[in-house]
């Protein structure tokens, strides 16, 4: 099947840090199931560089400065792809630890699907259709996809992609410190654990407290709160999140991940923050909010800002 093609596309699609959701996964349409809840898109994300040739033979090759598989962003290739002769080759880069709150799964799905989008000009929104679809089913996360079409604070006030769902986004100024410790957790175990997600519920009175004052001061409180219920950061992680607090920072654990967020006060105190992590050689790292959502990027000689991706 012959189609009209790009030589090479690309796209970037933002990290991704959940403080507070509740699972919603009861309407028929899976596109109208994901969850409801707040978080942080970050600067760092994925970025992805395909390449279409049309042939006779049929094949899809993603390859990844990340060890192992990566099957969510594979069968978004597959997918879009799906019914074309010729060798699709996508280059896919994370920029952040994967399997560690950063919504990875969900960022190279979508950086995925935008960029052989591009390539093959499939419409954007079939792009962030398969690309939900392909992270629910996967078990990666409850509604990134979502969340990450936009930049700044968001609140998933409607679970689902558009039109099904309805995400708002407050543009955030800001920078936050993340820190990553101990193992990964695996989304998949978490979310086909029903009694946690039973538990998660408590997360929709706290959207509806920031849904009525949705600033960045409201987020970190019911953040904070949505950790302390949710329970599942271990002992190491909770010492780190009441010795950042006591010091007057702001910290919540991203879902799912060994990870914390921190916001850290104004001048000294937040230098005294620094240096008390590092005297306990817990490391950390300075992540803009971005105002930014998932985006196409140029490619070529004048414009080229991903890793190239040959068949």
């Amino acid at each position: 099947m012959a189609v009209a093609s790009r030589r090479e596309g690309g796209a970037f699609a933002p990290a991704h840090v959940t403080g507070v959701f509740a699972p919603r996964l009861e309407e028929k349409d899976p596109r109208a199931r994901g969850s409801v809840g707040a978080g942080l898109v970050l600067g760092p994300g994925a970025r992805a560089v395909a390449r279409f040739r049309p042939g006779s033979r049929r094949a899809v090759r993603l390859s990844s400065n990340v060890a192992g598989r990566l099957p969510i962003s594979t069968e978004v290739a597959r997918r879009l792809v799906a019914g074309r002769s010729g060798t699709l080759a996508v280059r896919l880069v994370q920029e952040m630890p994967v399997g560690c709150g950063f919504g990875t799964s969900a960022g190279g799905a979508l950086a995925t699907g935008l960029a052989v989008g591009s390539v093959l000009r499939a419409p954007r929104r079939r792009a962030v259709e398969v690309a939900h679809l392909a992270d629910l089913f996967g078990r990666g996360g409850l509604g990134g996809v979502a969340a990450i079409l936009g930049g700044g604070l968001e609140l998933r006030l409607r679970p689902g992609i558009p039109p099904f769902g309805r995400v708002v986004h407050r543009r955030v100024t800001a920078t936050v410190l993340v820190g990553t410790l101990g193992r990964p957790l695996r989304s998949p175990e978490v979310l086909s654990d029903r009694r946690r997600l039973e538990r998660f519920r408590v997360g929709e009175e706290l959207l509806d407290e920031l849904a009525a004052d949705p600033t960045l001061s409201t987020f970190w409180d019911v953040a904070e709160v949505f950790t302390e219920r949710a329970g599942l950061a271990s002992r190491g992680l909770g010492t780190v999140l009441r010795g950042l607090r006591r010091r007057g920072a702001r910290a919540f654990q991203a879902m799912f991940g060994e990870t914390f967020v921190a916001g850290l006060p104004d001048g000294a105190s937040g230098r005294a923050v620094l240096r008390w992590l590092s005297a306990r050689s817990i490391p950390s790292r300075a992540v803009p909010i971005s105002a930014h959502g998932a985006r196409e990027e140029p490619q070529g000689t004048n414009g080229a800002r991903g890793p190239s991706a040959s068949p």
